[in-house]
């Protein structure tokens, strides 16, 4: 699936003042996205606020990006959650003839052991689907170690990327370091993405590209190819952004950065709520340094 390399962005979902889905506003999201570098998307990830939808907004929504893409770049759907045969369920029920893969999160807050996270996902390397590995431990409260991830590697070869995510870069390394062929990594998180596509990493599922896909883009491309200094000056250029998108939570600090570049309208649903005043002002400032 070495498809699937370079940058994918995980796709906000834009709303109306109403809190309906804006679609005109995901349209120009979309566009923009694949005018200007980004390699593929992702669908209904933890970024869409996917979690806030209903099945029928879920539906409306892959069929929009579908219809706008119009097969102009792979797509990647999100499907996870904390009940290992609801989430195999979904997997097989769902019409993936547009999806070059499955992304699907570690179970969140039931916290299981290494063994619990393999058996689950041996579960869904049985749907015979493409599925990534998601491994986020600030959201889910437990992390895949490197030996789980190793392990189903190396048995299931439709388990063939891992979105690593953990805080600990180390673990990114020890991935790469011993995994099969035909596994790849890609980073999971925004700041890390330079160091770990020098070591190998097939680049970034990131928040932060979709607002600045062609200068994200252009840095992993000059990381492929070695261009080490070049691929450092973009990355210092945006990792204040980076981390201010993040200070109060995600999605709320990018869609900041999308309203102000008129992308999108900066609502949320509730849990979520609107980046502060002063994180705003924040990250208007540092748009403007960019």
């Amino acid at each position: 699936m070495s498809i699937l390399k370079g940058v994918g962005v995980a796709l906000v979902t834009p709303f109306n003042e109403d809190l309906s889905v804006d679609f005109d506003s995901l349209t120009k999201l979309v566009n923009y996205n694949i005018e200007n570098g980004t390699n593929y998307l992702v669908v209904l990830g933890t970024t869409a606020e996917a979690a806030t939808l209903s099945a029928e907004e879920k539906k409306q929504v892959i069929e929009h990006i579908i219809k706008v893409n119009n097969k102009r770049v792979p797509l990647v759907l999100g499907i996870g959650g904390n009940n290992t045969l609801e989430v195999k369920k979904q997997i097989e029920e769902a019409d993936l003839s547009e999806f070059e893969a499955v992304l699907s999160v570690s179970p969140y807050y039931n916290k299981p052991n290494q063994e619990g996270l393999y058996q689950h996902y041996k579960v869904l390397a049985s749907t015979g689907k493409n599925i990534i590995i998601y491994n986020v431990p600030s959201r889910t409260g437990q992390n895949i170690e490197a030996e789980t991830t190793l392990r189903l590697a190396k048995e299931f070869p439709n388990l063939f990327l891992i979105k690593e995510a953990a805080p600990n870069i180390l673990q990114y390394f020890d991935i790469l370091r011993k995994k099969p062929g035909g596994f790849n990594l890609v980073s999971g998180d925004d700041e890390y993405t330079l160091p770990v596509t020098l070591a190998g990493g097939n680049g970034v599922i990131s928040v932060i590209a979709q607002a600045y896909p062609k200068q994200f883009s252009t840095m992993v491309q000059l990381a492929f190819d070695r261009k080490v200094d070049e691929a450092y000056e973009i990355h210092n250029k945006l990792v204040e952004i980076t981390r201010l998108i993040f200070t109060e939570g995600n999605p709320c600090g990018i869609k900041v950065i999308l309203a102000e570049m008129g992308i999108i309208k900066n609502y949320l649903r509730l849990p979520l709520v609107p980046a502060s005043e002063g994180l705003h002002a924040k990250i208007k400032a540092e748009m403007a340094n960019i």
